[in-house]
């Protein structure tokens, strides 16, 4: 089990770590850094949304009194083919500092997601009379240049059947430490089957049910180390709070079952650059402390499909999920009806 959440964790750390390679842009002038590391982090901030959101549930059939399952999920929410969220357009005339070096005015460049390497920035200007500085520096890339395409998630879940028609559910990351990174998450969320309530519910082919869940996720990455710009205790703390409303239909047959869903997805992504960081070349020479934060929101319709196989205590489960950023969501169950 340590070693599954592990894994999940290094994931996570992936994305967290995407986000440390802009602090080389606070010697363009904190303005300048802020507005590049904002569309820099925001794809990757929605598809974190997206990702730690999935997998509430695998049929509509809610559980009966004292009926549990506990399950190990694990899920994967790819961007590969979504050029948009790879590459943003950098504008130098949204800028007060930043040039780029071949003389552009505006090109794409990449995101934490993406992958566009090579461009080179220039800062300029006079800081005595007839005295000019200038700090050349290359733009991060982002992970699809370390052939990652997916943004994964991983967590425990259980659930138990309480009054009729009514399952409570509970998730979570144990807080994992390493050097760099701390990550943990938790929610918590409820699913009413409808079809309980119906004289002829035994008997119906499928389920009705309503799901609401809402993830906590926390984590913090040190970047101190990678000397990229002098300080000290550089790190960002990344909070990530959603919430998603969703009807569920399943089939009810005794050994593999079918299941769908459709609903809304809302999430905000709150990022904190903090630590002290000190520019010592190049004409903006200046140390700022906990610069700033970032705040990014997502929300959308988003629909599943999948499948669940039960062989006794044991049970297995697959569903893909079509959003803004699409899903794969896979969980090992154990449980008892």
């Amino acid at each position: 089990m340590k070693k599954i959440l592990i894994v999940f964790a290094m994931g996570a750390s992936a994305v967290l770590s995407a986000q440390s390679n802009v602090n080389e842009l606070f010697a363009a002038g904190l303005d300048d850094a802020e507005r590049f590391t904002n569309d820099y982090l925001a794809p990757v901030s929605e598809g974190a949304i997206y990702s730690i959101a999935g997998g509430w549930y695998n049929t509509a059939d809610a559980k009966p009194l004292g009926g549990f399952e506990i399950s190990i999920i694990g899920n994967m929410t790819s961007y590969k083919n979504k050029d948009d969220k790879k590459a943003f357009v950098l504008n130098t005339a949204d800028y007060e500092n930043l040039q780029f070096v071949d003389g552009s005015t505006s090109k794409p460049v990449s995101t934490a997601l993406g992958d566009i390497q090579g461009v080179r920035v220039f800062v300029e200007a006079e800081i005595a009379p007839g005295v000019t500085s200038r700090e050349e520096f290359e733009l991060p890339s982002g992970l699809a240049s370390e052939d990652i395409n997916f943004i994964p998630s991983g967590f425990i879940q259980a659930s138990v059947g309480l009054i009729k028609g009514t399952e409570l559910k509970a998730r979570f990351l144990p807080k994992i430490n390493t050097d760099e990174v701390s990550i943990g998450f938790y929610g918590l969320g409820i699913q009413h089957e409808f079809t309980k309530h119906l004289p002829a519910d035994k008997v119906l082919p499928v389920a009705i049910s309503g799901v609401i869940g809402y993830t906590h996720l926390d984590g913090t990455y040190d970047f101190t180390e990678t000397g990229i710009v002098d300080g000290a205790d550089q790190r960002l703390d990344v909070a990530i709070n959603t919430w998603i409303f969703q009807a569920v239909v399943s089939t009810r047959l005794p050994v593999i079952n079918f299941y769908g869903g459709l609903g809304y997805l809302s999430g905000k992504s709150e990022t904190d650059v903090l630590g002290t960081y000190t520019v010592t070349s190049g004409p903006f020479q200046q140390s700022y402390q906990d610069p700033f934060s970032l705040t990014r929101k997502a929300s959308g319709v988003t629909a599943n499909i999948g499948t669940k196989l039960k062989l006794g205590f044991f049970r297995l489960h697959a569903d893909y999920s079509i959003a803004e950023f699409n899903n794969l969501s896979v969980g090992l169950n154990f449980g008892f009806r």
